[in-house]
Parts: C-alpha cells; structure tokens; sequence
C-alpha cells in the first residue's frame, strides 16, 4: 500500500475528526479576518454533530445522541461564563459547542483545556510584540477585581462593552482551532 492510499484510508476511517479539523480552521481564518465566527459556520457544526452520533457514530441511537448533547453542553459551559460578562463572542461559544456535537463531553474539555493555554501565550505574545504590557496587566487586574466585586453579569457586560474598544481583542476561534486540532493530533485521532 503507497503512503498516499494509507493516508486516504486514515483520513476515511477518521473523517469525522477531520471534518471538525476543516470547519476549525475555516472558523479560525475568518475569526482572524473579521472577530467572528459566523452562525452559518456554527449552527450547522453542531446539528450536524447530533446527527451524525445519533444515526453513524460508533454509539448511534440515543447513547450516541445523548453523548453529543452532554459534548454541547460542555463547550457551552466552558465559554459561557466568559461570554456573559462581555469576555467573548458568541461565535467562539457556539464554535466550540459544535466540538462538543462532534467529540462529546471528555474531548472537549481537553481541547479547551489546551486552546486556554494556547491562548494565553498567543494573549501574552500580543501584548508583549505591541509593547503594552503595562497597559494591559493593570487591566487584567482591574477585570479580575470587577469579577470579583461586581459579580453581576449585566453589569459586568456593560463594564466590558465601555471597555471594549479600548482592549486588544484576541479571536478566540484561533486558539480554540489550534488547541483542538493540537489534542487530537497528541491524543492520536487524526491518525
């Protein structure tokens, strides 16, 4: 068998990893173009996730539904709190509740346990490549005192919107392609 027929056969055997590969890095290019992550990007990711467990996936039937929609709840949960009080887009939380659709529960928190490092250094290295460190560390420390203090939600998105185009922003659609698709290549899905 020649490389390029393993290849494809790996490729075949786990398209459904590599199909979440592809729509990850779609979103993350036009993330990185224009912070946002689109719906038609999104929504299709994750009904198409519930539907591939419930009618192909190794768990078809209720188990494999059940499986995808505890994965959607997760990378909702995840991201969640950070969209409330004004810290991400809403694309970036339906993004990675689609990697839930598709990899269930236990896969998407190690993928966004990775994408939250990933992001941390690539938040680090802007800050650091604009020389702004100052800047922003005291605005680090003036959210997390907010956080907190404030400990409303609305309140706390209205802080952050006021803020806003003052910030840096940091397309999280990026870290969460890299760390996902950096797990599955670590945890030997893509293989």
């Amino acid at each position: 068998m020649s490389a390029t027929q393993k290849f494809t056969e790996t490729v075949l055997s786990n398209w459904p990893i590599w199909f979440v590969t592809v729509t990850l890095v779609v979103a993350a290019v036009i993330d990185g173009l224009k912070l946002k992550v689109p719906n038609w990007i999104t929504f299709p990711m994750i009904i198409s996730g519930w539907i591939y467990s419930a009618t192909i996936s190794p768990y078809a039937g209720w188990e494999g539904l059940m499986y995808s929609l505890i994965g959607t709840a997760v990378g909702l949960a995840l991201l969640l709190p950070a969209y409330a009080i004004g810290g991400m887009g809403a694309g970036d939380v339906k993004l990675l509740a689609g990697v839930g659709a598709w990899v269930w529960g236990t896969t998407t928190l190690y993928a966004f346990a990775l994408s939250a490092v990933i992001g941390g250094v690539i938040a680090v290295g802007m800050v650091l490549s604009r020389r702004t460190w100052f800047k922003h560390h005291a605005q680090f420390w003036m959210i997390c005192t907010e956080i907190l203090t404030v400990k409303d939600p609305e309140k706390l998105a209205a802080i952050a919107a006021e803020r806003k185009p003052t910030m840096m922003l940091l397309p999280y659609g990026i870290p969460i392609a890299i760390g996902t698709i950096a797990y599955f290549a670590i945890a030997g899905m893509l293989l």
